[in-house]
């Protein structure tokens, strides 16, 4: 049974009623972050009930020893964690002497929590009655600067009902905390001071092993109305906490609150003896400014994002709600503001995963990112890999491949594999096919030609060298092989002859001859510099040829498909809708040696080939594939409905596009897959921007001109979107019959739609 709890709303994600067994769900769904820093959703007030701290600094990492029964050559010999960071946000709330608990309260009315989506703030409200018989309205208001991406700001408010109280605020920093997460419960933080100067409080912690220095500071104002109160706060330091005591004497009626403002200044922005002092010109200016002016900012800070990257839907308020809650967190996670990051797939929401960087970033991130901010955006992603290259190269060797072959890892923090699957690690090497797509995918929708003589080739020469030394002759089909993979579909591992596999190999080595015999023409300086730091000689690519142009593809000429893997024929066939619904999810139901032994598909294998490469079959390859393999598919992997909807979209069936759409969209809003308390499906959430721009819009880049085929699914009325293409922001308003185009820049833009050409003029409307 699915959550199903959220309130559909246009711009908010709302709950209303206090139920204890979906805290943990709401936890991820309301978490919030800027692009430098996120956490859950926790409550700030103690809380007694199962729920899961989580605080994330973005690129503090651990690197936790993989826990393996027996070592293997080339095994990664850490998983990096991302971190559950210190506490800034905890306020121990006491109403005469009495702990607020939600868990202990006598009863607790009218709860509403909402996560504000177009303004980018969270708010909690109740009315809780304390065991003293004693009713107080409750209030929280919390938001992360996206303009001061290392401060966060709590408004936590108290007024009683029926009495008067004495209310206590206690803010405190904590350090000692746990990742929910652990290999070996290692602690992961050194705390190193614990300080205080005035009304302001500093914890200073480093991670062990990689030493990230942070400081996680606090300064707290209180109130009585809105009348500032000069309290003399107590103060409790420990060994790896400290809190400020703020005593209040209120009336019936009257509302104490405390306004904190928190965060992290950490040793990749600042010199790690320097962060206190940074700490306090960040508290320094916050506590100047105000609360009221930090949130009018922050408003206006999300209304910029929102004017470029919004999808309106209208008629169909589950799924208008669903596109904007995928959009905004994929904002709150990475922002493009620092080249050095990356978009893990848990974002600040979850540590499942590490939080690392996984293929995902390539084949899902660069589109959404390219088409709603700036391209520098997206080249930064791809040069986060050219400066990753070394360690690629390095991963490679670990496994016995040689010059200069590279393999980039499944899962990494730095560039090292860090990924403890084997038969991931190992075998899932279709990831070095993503990152080539990219530099192509890049190249494509811009037109800047630049990053691959100055930097792509390097990466493209890198990779086609893992593919020609992983191919195998086989004298039996007298072509080139690959053994022992694991496609996009992770319920089949340690295959032979995954279609995709082989043929994104055989892409990639076609591309990057394509791409070093271009430079040679046009770019003479960089072509002398990259071949003699990559010492490549015309024989060695002429190796390379020899395995694209003989690379073996398995095909079943009774069903007229290529097929996923060697022995993909050999399974007993029998499809999902045949399948006891009270077996699924297959992956929480059954043993992994079933799953592997079945057909079924967690999420488009094949089919990822022709979303990739879609211009190179016909619409009747599509849908005869299509037609074979999705009754087969469990799309028990959050990155599985998106390709499925644009194709089905391609293929004009708008129910099942729809249907997709919808699984993609709210996948975490109604817990398709019963995992949301652990985290959010960040990197899947661009694929549901795709579905609808790449699915419905039909967007497409053909020889160079921007195409569209739009279509709308009959639930809905309309829908608009923006893509900025090559500088120039396009707006495309897709109702029933008709398309609205317009255009801001400065030169005309000629599109195609529905095949034929159309001039779409800056600041004019154009209906077609």
């Amino acid at each position: 049974m699915n959550l199903d709890y959220i309130i559909p709303d246009p711009w908010s994600i709302i709950e209303e009623g206090y139920d204890p067994t979906h805290v943990k769900a709401s936890e991820s769904l309301f978490s919030i972050g800027n692009g430098a820093m996120g956490q859950r959703a926790n409550f700030e007030e103690q809380y007694s009930g199962p729920t899961f701290q989580g605080s994330y600094i973005a690129g503090v990492y651990y690197p936790d020893k993989t826990r393996v029964g027996w070592w293997k050559n080339g095994y990664p010999e850490y998983f990096a964690k991302v971190l559950n960071a210190p506490n800034w946000i905890g306020i121990n709330v006491f109403v005469n002497d009495e702990a607020l608990d939600l868990n202990a309260c006598e009863l607790v009315e009218g709860f509403r929590r909402e996560l504000n989506m177009k303004e980018g703030w969270l708010q909690r409200s109740f009315i809780a009655t304390m065991k003293s018989g004693l009713k107080i309205s409750v209030k929280s208001t919390r938001f992360l600067s996206l303009k001061r991406d290392e401060l966060g700001v709590v408004k936590f408010e108290v007024t009683p009902l029926n009495g008067d109280a004495s209310i206590v605020y206690q803010p405190y920093l904590d350090s000692g905390i746990t990742n929910e997460d652990t290999n070996w419960d290692d602690q992961f933080w050194d705390t190193m001071s614990v300080s205080q100067e005035g009304d302001q409080a500093f914890i200073q912690a480093k991670t062990m092993k990689t030493d990230f220095y942070t400081c996680t500071y606090m300064q707290s104002q209180v109130y009585i109305n809105d009348d500032k109160q000069k309290l003399q706060a107590q103060t409790n330091k420990h060994a790896t906490n400290i809190s400020f005591v703020y005593k209040l004497s209120v009336s019936e009626g009257q509302t104490a609150s405390i306004e904190k403002f928190g965060g992290y200044t950490v040793d990749r922005n600042h010199n790690k003896y320097e962060l206190v002092a940074a700490a306090q010109s960040v508290l320094k200016e916050a506590i100047s400014d105000g609360y009221e002016a930090l949130l009018k900012e922050q408003i206006e800070a999300w209304s910029q994002i929102w004017d470029m990257a919004d999808i309106s839907i209208a008629g169909d308020v589950k799924a208008q709600q669903g596109i904007r809650f995928n959009i905004f967190h994929l904002n709150q996670t990475y922002l493009g503001t620092d080249a050095r990051l990356n978009i893990g797939p848990k974002g600040f929401t979850g540590e499942k995963y590490g939080g690392s960087t996984y293929w995902d970033t390539e084949a899902y991130c660069i589109p959404f990112y390219m088409a709603t901010k700036d391209q520098s955006v997206a080249r930064s992603l791809l040069e986060y890999r050219y400066n990753h290259l070394q360690k690629a190269i390095e991963n490679a060797e670990k496994l016995g491949f040689k010059n200069g072959a590279a393999l980039y890892p499944m899962v990494t923090m730095n560039g090292e594999e860090c990924h403890n699957e084997w038969e991931i690690t190992f075998e899932e090497i279709h990831r070095n096919g993503a990152i080539a797509f990219a530099i192509f995918n890049y190249h494509r929708y811009t037109g800047d030609y630049s990053y691959i003589p100055e930097k792509g080739l390097e990466v493209l020469i890198g990779i086609a060298r893992f593919w020609h030394q992983r191919a195998t002759f086989s004298t039996d089909k007298n072509q080139y092989v690959i053994l022992g993979v694991t496609g996009p579909n992770e319920y089949e591992n340690n295959v032979n002859n995954n279609w995709y596999t082989n043929y994104i190999a055989k892409w990639c080595i076609s591309y990057a001859v394509e791409n070093i015999n271009k430079v040679q023409e046009a770019y003479s300086t960089d072509y002398t510099r990259v071949m003699h730091k990559a010492k490549l000689s015309k024989a060695e690519i002429k190796e390379w040829l020899e395995v694209a142009e003989n690379m073996y593809f398995p095909y079943s000429e009774k069903h007229h498909v290529y097929l996923q893997q060697d022995g993909f024929l050999d399974k007993e066939l029998v499809t999902v809708k045949d399948l006891d619904k009270s077996q699924r999810p297959i992956n929480q139901k059954w043993s992994w040696d079933r799953i592997l032994r079945s057909p079924y598909i967690k999420q488009a294998d094949t089919l990822q080939g022709f979303y990739f490469f879609e211009d190179q079959f016909s619409t009747e390859d599509l849908a005869r594939h299509f037609d074979f393999y999705e009754p087969f598919t469990v799309h028990e992997s959050s990155l599985s409905p998106c390709v499925h909807s644009i194709q089905a979209a391609k293929l004009d069936r708008m129910d099942q596009a729809y249907t997709f759409y919808l699984r993609t969209s709210r996948l975490d809003l109604d817990d398709y897959n019963h995992e949301v308390h652990e985290g959010l499906h960040i990197t899947s959430m661009a694929g549901t921007w795709m579905s609808i721009v790449e699915g419905f819009g039909g967007m497409r880049v053909k020889n160079d001109t921007l195409s569209f085929e739009p279509k709308i699914p009959e639930q809905w009325e309309g829908y608009s979107f923006k893509v900025n293409f090559r500088h120039q922001i396009l707006k495309v308003n897709a109702s029933k019959g008709h398309t609205h185009f317009e255009l801001e820049g400065d030169h005309d833009l000629e599109i195609l739609v529905n095949g034929k050409p159309v001039t779409i003029t800056p600041n004019k409307l154009v209906t077609v």
